[in-house]
């Protein structure tokens, strides 16, 4: 009998090693990894660069609190705040923790403008996180239900829809963020349009509210870039980011720049483990890893090849509905339920996930080969094409008693 608590609905497999996109389980059996730990392992597994700092960092020294100088804490905070374009770094231990920081930051500076109750825009099928405040921001009555009362203070708004957002401001006075993710994993790899992040700094600047983004999925170079936000040129006030930071390690940053930048002072906010030394050993190694191998460029290669690859494989099945992404952030959406595919795939040695019901999502490794991406299409492929087959095929009749 296990312990741990049943949070999971865990699949019948565990995993002793890996080696960049490969994991073998206690069977020795060898399984294609185009998941990455949801987004994380952006390096792969068992990187040799990333092993060798993590084992030096591990000999001399793990952690002291942030109650002392943490130097690796601030080399790191320097080499974010020049990829993103920020000003103040806020260390944690994971993406809802970031998120959680956004939304402080945001009530903070509400109160400061004299607004009692500060309110924050968010989106439908969004996906923050799974504290209190983070689940109330999310746009999942599933993920929800049972932990009510949720924490008030969201508006929530159709994704990409600026009207929705101008309407709001139009008749809320007690709004003073916007949190936003640009593509919305858990929610099915949504991608917003590409006017959408401009309408809405245009919206915050008019209505002097901060523009928040949620990269905690989509940053690290998952979309070709460091932040998606930066495929735009627009800049934002506040953004979270974790997953592939740390490749395994946790770690999680809520990054702001300007009138944000400066709003939190001592006691505001803490965390006991963020930002310790070897998270941030982890972090600074895997930032070099993917600047130094290319793998940003890589992320946009691989993942165009296996969209068009895809493209060409599923053509004409009414099945499916769109695939879609950005980089190595992948969703196929089929017309129905598909999350048995789930276990079929890592029955035939594959791994993927399936996210709102009906929404294969790819996110391997940014260093996915050619290879690899081509054996990922000859793998999934005849599992989606006998799935929708199966589901298409008239069902015998009822037999009478």
């Amino acid at each position: 009998m296990s312990h741990v608590m049943t949070t999971y609905a865990r699949l019948p497999v565990a995993f002793e090693r890996g080696e960049g996109a490969w994991l073998w389980d206690t069977n020795g059996k060898r399984y294609l990894d185009a998941l990455a730990g949801i987004a994380v392992c952006g390096v792969g597994h068992s990187h040799p660069k990333l092993t060798a700092v993590l084992r030096e960092q591990i000999g001399r020294l793990i952690h002291t609190s942030n109650l002392y100088g943490i130097t690796l804490q601030e080399e790191l905070g320097d080499r974010l705040a020049a990829i993103s374009g920020m000003d103040t770094v806020f260390f944690c231990n994971s993406g809802c923790e970031a998120n959680e920081a956004a939304i402080k930051l945001a009530r903070y500076y509400g109160h400061q403008k004299g607004i009692e109750a500060p309110a924050i825009v968010v989106m439908e099928k969004a996906f923050h996180g799974r504290t209190i405040a983070t689940l109330s921001a999310t746009g999942s009555r599933k993920v929800q239900a049972g932990f009510e009362p949720l924490v008030a203070g969201f508006v929530r708004v159709p994704f990409d829809d600026l009207a929705a957002v101008k309407r709001v401001a139009e008749n809320n006075r007690s709004v003073v963020a916007v949190l936003v993710e640009l593509i919305q994993g858990e929610g099915g790899i949504n991608v917003c349009h590409s006017g959408y992040l401009n309408g809405l700094r245009e919206i915050c600047d008019a209505h002097q509210w901060l523009l928040m983004l949620d990269e905690v999925q989509s940053g690290t170079g998952r979309t070709g870039a460091w932040f998606a936000f930066q495929h735009s040129g627009v800049k934002p006030d506040v953004v979270t980011l974790a997953k592939g930071l740390g490749n395994g390690v946790p770690i999680g940053v809520c990054l702001a720049a300007a009138q944000a930048a400066k709003l939190f002072k001592p006691g505001s906010h803490g965390s006991t483990f963020g930002g310790n030394p070897l998270a941030c050993a982890a972090a600074l190694a895997t930032l070099g890893i993917i600047e130094d191998e290319g793998l940003m460029k890589n992320a946009v290669e691989i993942g165009d090849f296996i969209r068009a690859g895809f493209g060409t494989r599923l053509a004409g099945q009414p099945g499916v509905r769109e695939i879609r992404g950005m980089g190595l952030m992948i969703g196929i959406e089929l017309v129905q339920p598909c999350g048995d595919l789930v276990q079929q795939a890592l029955d035939a040695g594959l791994l993927i996930n399936v996210t709102a019901d009906n929404v294969i999502r790819l996110l391997p490794p940014l260093n996915f080969t050619r290879e690899q991406a081509e054996q990922l299409l000859d793998m999934l492929t005849p599992l989606v094409l006998d799935f929708l087959s199966q589901q298409a095929a008239p069902q015998p009749a009822a037999q009478s008693a």
